[in-house]
């Protein structure tokens, strides 16, 4: 199911002098002028992003896609200028002088996801888990409305999340709502969810899930009560993480493009970052839920509870993007983008213009004038649509923000 989501010129230097024809004086030197330009170069190395730029242009950059066992370290050079030194993808403004960028991995832990099925209230639950002897606490993993814990644990987004946090000591659970078992809408609402009221985890049948999952969990030993734990949601997900970590406690509650709620905001004592899309388009979100998410934000601090608000920018395509997963070969993404371009729904600076819907109805409308795209199969499609979004910085979860938010669950706002 394809789902609904989402520069240069160089001026002429000129050179001033005054000169004397008397031959009875000695000539006066030229007066030096500073030559002028309004662009300057970007090289990225072990990564996207170089070029040409103009003064004052956002510039994006990216580092090359991360083999199984990376992670994303930092960048080295010019890397003052960049609003995050950390994170595969981030962007700064562009100076009068030359850029030089280079990209920086570093290994990632070795891990394999258990998947097992658990009792919960009433009828087995898919889990998977991590849980190694020395982790110092779980990380709980909510999928968003209509996904699985099968779906979350194969997006290639939340698995760069994963290893980040693997990496870093933290166990992993991960499951799905009730709903999503069942495969049946239960209340009604249109949409295979978490289940938010009643706030109890008897009558509750989500809460008394994480309970039961929790419990077994600690009776086979895998885990203590002494470890902490941290919720981490997309959309749904993520207003319900902003639910279970003050039910049961948690130390941290990470919430992808989700607002929460305001009555949340005002009880809750639990350190909760808001992660959201400048772009979001989805109908329980979009630009009035970003507006009430950073209230939301504001009335934890109001209360002194750590609270951080951070906000994912909309950025160009690069031609090799579709590459990252390692599934679609860079000369296939390459042949992509450059479709992409030549159907005009990239600009001149290559940002994708508007959402990926219109992609995904001119393509349904005539599939033949795609050829390159015709040659993807569904799960490769999909991730093209995937990595639109997130250039668009629409309704997806992302992994621009890995390390702050790993920064968040150590430390809140230390």
């Amino acid at each position: 199911m394809i789902m609904n989501k989402l520069c240069i010129f160089t001026l002429c230097s000129t050179i001033a002098y005054i000169t004397t024809n008397t031959s009875c004086k000695k000539p006066k030197d030229p007066i030096p002028v500073t030559p002028t330009s309004d662009s300057a170069n970007v090289l990225v190395n072990n990564g996207y992003g170089s070029g040409k730029y103009k003064i004052g242009d956002t510039v994006h950059i990216f580092n090359n896609p991360l083999a199984t066992t990376e992670l994303f370290d930092k960048w080295n050079g010019d890397n003052t200028l960049l609003k995050n030194n950390d994170e595969w993808h981030t962007y700064f403004i562009m100076p009068s002088s030359n850029v030089n960028l280079t990209g920086t991995v570093k290994p990632s832990t070795t891990f394999t996801l258990i998947n097992t099925m658990i009792k919960g209230k009433t009828i087995l639950k898919p889990v998977y888990y991590y849980l190694p002897s020395t982790h110092k606490g779980i990380a709980y993993l909510l999928h968003g409305s209509g996904g699985t814990a099968q779906n979350l644990v194969n997006d290639y987004e939340w698995q760069q999340l994963i290893k980040v946090l693997v990496t870093d000591g933290y166990g992993i659970v991960v499951t799905e709502c009730e709903e999503a078992t069942l495969g049946m809408d239960t209340n009604g609402d249109g949409k295979l969810r978490w289940l938010s009221n009643p706030l109890d985890s008897v009558a509750n049948i989500d809460l008394a899930n994480i309970k039961a999952i929790s419990d077994t969990i600690y009776a086979r030993g895998w885990s203590t009560k002494a470890k902490p734990r941290y919720a981490v949601g997309m959309s749904n997900g993520g207003n319900y993480s902003t639910i279970i970590a003050p039910y049961f406690k948690f130390k941290t509650a990470v919430s992808y493009c989700a607002q929460s709620g305001a009555l949340t905001a005002s009880i809750s004592n639990v350190p909760t970052q808001f992660c959201m899309a400048k772009f979001d388009n989805n109908d329980n979100v979009g630009q009035a839920g970003n507006i009430e998410a950073l209230n939301n934000s504001q009335a934890y601090t109001n209360r002194g509870i750590c609270s951080k608000y951070l906000m994912k920018e909309r950025a160009p395509l690069y031609s090799e993007r579709f590459a990252r997963n390692g599934t679609i070969t860079i000369a296939k993404s390459i042949a992509v983008f450059n479709e992409l371009k030549t159907k005009g729904f990239l600009n001149t600076r290559n940002y994708f213009i508007g959402y990926s819907d219109a992609f995904v109805n001119a393509y349904q409308t005539a599939p033949g004038n795609y050829p390159e795209f015709n040659t993807l199969t569904i799960l490769q499609k999909l991730f093209v649509l995937q990595q639109i979004d997130l250039s668009v910085s629409d309704h997806q979860f992302y992994s621009d923000f890995n390390n702050a938010t790993l920064k968040y669950m150590n430390t809140q706002c230390l």
